[in-house]
C-alpha cells in the first residue's frame, strides 16, 4: 500500500484529498486537467471526492503484439513463481479449529494475546485488511489492461491465467486478517464490513489508462509497498508479544514479495524488449504519483479516513514516506534505469527525471518534517470511535 500523509510533501503520495463536494475535472492542453465545475455525488457508493475525467487506451494499438509474443516468456518465467494449491498455506492454518474439542481454549489464547496490543497497532492492521479484501476491484484493473485481460473470465492465456491465479493467492491475505480481528474481539466489524463495502463499491483509479506498461509498473510498486507494509506488523506484533500474528503477517509479506518479483520481471523484460516505451510510461507513472488500492476508503462518515489511517501508518512505522522513495529507487536501480542506452530525447529525460526523484523527494520530507504541527486526536469507527493520534 505509498500513502498520502498530511505532513509530508503531496508530490511524494497520490491524489486522494476528499472533498464534501465531488469535483469534476475536464482535460486541459497546458496541464492534463483543470477544474471545471462542482457538483453534489450522492451516489451510494461513491465517498465525496475528487474526480477527473480518465485518459483511456493510451498504449498504441501496435504495441500489442509485444505482449502477444511475450505469451511464453510469460508461461516459462512468471507463471512458475506461483504455488499449487495443494502446497499453499490456508487461513485455517493459522486460526482456532472450530472443529476442535479445544476450539474455545484457542479463541481464549488468541484473545489474551491481542488484548495488550496498542489501539494505533489495530487501525493500521485493520487499513491493511481493507485494502486486502478489495480484491475483485484490483482484478478488474488488473482485466482493463490491453493485450493481457481476462478476454473471456476463463481463457488459458499465461496473463489470464496469471492474473487469476495471482488473485486466487491475493484472497487467502484479506480472509485470513478479517478472520483474525474479528475474533480478537478488539474492533467493532460492522464498521469494518461497511468500510470494506464502500471501497469496493467506490473502486480505484491508479491511472494506468487501459495500458498494461503502466500497470506492470504501478503493480511492481504495488506489491513492495505491500512486502513492507505487512513485514512491518509482523515486526511489530512480536514487539506487542502475539507470536502467532506476527507469523500471519509474515507469511502475507511473503507472498507479496514474490508477486513482487513475477510483476518486476514483466517490466525487466518490457525495457529490453522497448526501452522507450517503458521509461517512458514509469516516468509518467511517478508525475501523477502512485496512488494506493484502498486511497478512496469511506466508512459512511469520515471523508478523510484514508488520509488518518496513513497517518497512523506513517507514526507507528508501518508505511511511511520514506519507503515511498525507497521504493523508487529500488525500483530504478533494479530495472538498471541509469544504464538504459539506445534511449530517444524524450527518454532521456525521462531517464533524468527518475534517477534524480527519490533524493528530492526525500530533501522536500526533510523540510517538511521540520515545519510539522501538533497532532491532532480523531476518533475511527473501526475502534468504537475511540481517538487516536494523528
Amino acid at each position: 500500500m505509498a500513502f498520502q500523509f498530511r505532513k509530508f510533501p503531496s508530490f511524494a503520495f497520490p491524489r486522494f484529498h476528499r472533498l464534501r463536494s465531488h469535483r469534476v475535472f475536464m482535460a486541459s492542453p497546458a496541464f492534463g486537467v483543470t477544474s471545471k465545475e462542482i457538483i453534489k455525488d450522492k451516489r451510494p457508493y461513491m465517498p465525496p471526492r475528487d474526480v477527473q475525467v480518465q485518459k483511456l487506451h493510451s498504449m498504441p494499438p501496435q504495441k500489442l503484439e509485444i505482449f502477444k509474443s511475450m505469451e511464453s516468456w510469460a508461461e516459462q518465467n512468471i507463471l512458475v513463481l506461483l504455488k499449487p494449491v495443494e502446497k499453499s498455506w490456508q487461513p485455517q492454518d493459522f486460526l482456532p479449529d472450530p472443529a476442535s474439542e479445544g476450539f474455545h481454549e484457542q479463541l481464549k489464547e488468541l484473545r489474551e494475546r491481542t488484548k495488550e496490543i496498542p489501539d494505533d497497532y489495530f487501525v493500521v492492521l485493520v487499513g491493511d485488511m481493507i485494502t486486502e479484501e478489495a480484491l475483485p476491484t484490483y482484478q478488474t484493473m488488473i482485466n482493463t489492461l490491453d493485450g493481457v485481460r481476462d478476454e473471456t473470465g476463463s481463457s488459458p492465456s499465461s496473463w489470464a491465467l496469471w492474473t487469476r491465479a495471482w488473485t486466487a493467492e491475493e484472497n487467502r491475505h484479506g480472509d485470513l486478517l478479517n478472520k483474525y480481528l474479528y475474533l480478537s474481539g478488539r474492533v467493532d466489524m460492522k464498521q469494518i464490513e461497511k468500510t470494506i463495502q464502500y471501497l469496493i463499491g467506490s473502486g480505484m483509479d491508479p491511472g494506468t489508462e487501459n495500458n498494461p506498461y503502466l500497470g506492470y509498473i504501478y503493480t511492481s510498486f504495488q506489491e513492495r509497498a505491500t512486502f513492507i507494509s505487512h513485514g512491518n506488523t509482523a515486526r511489530l506484533a512480536k514487539e506487542h508479544g502475539d507470536i502467532k500474528l506476527a507469523q500471519i503477517c509474515g507469511t502475507i509479506a511473503a507472498d507479496e514479495k514474490r508477486h513482487e518479483i513475477a510483476y518486476m520481471k514483466i517490466v525487466n523484460k518490457l525495457f529490453e524488449i522497448d526501452p522507450d516505451s517503458t521509461i517512458l510510461c514509469m516516468a509518467d507513472m511517478m508525475r501523477k504519483k502512485v496512488s494506493m488500492p484502498a486511497h478512496l476508503m469511506y466508512d459512511g462518515n469520515n471523508d478523510s479516513l484514508f488520509k488518518h489511517y496513513s497517518a497512523v501508518a506513517q507514526r507507528i512505522g508501518v508505511y511511511t514516506a520514506k519507503d515511498y522513495a525507497d521504493i523508487l529507487e529500488f525500483l530504478v536501480h533494479s530495472w538498471n534505469v541509469a544504464n538504459l542506452s539506445g534511449l530517444s530525447g524524450e527518454g532521456r529525460r525521462a531517464q533524468d527525471f527518475l534517477c534524480t526523484l527519490a533524493p528530492r523527494i526525500r530533501n522536500l520530507e526533510e523540510r517538511v518534517q521540520a515545519r510539522v504541527k501538533q497532532s491532532s486526536l480523531l476518533p475511527f469507527s473501526w475502534i468504537f470511535g475511540r481517538e487516536l493520534r494523528v
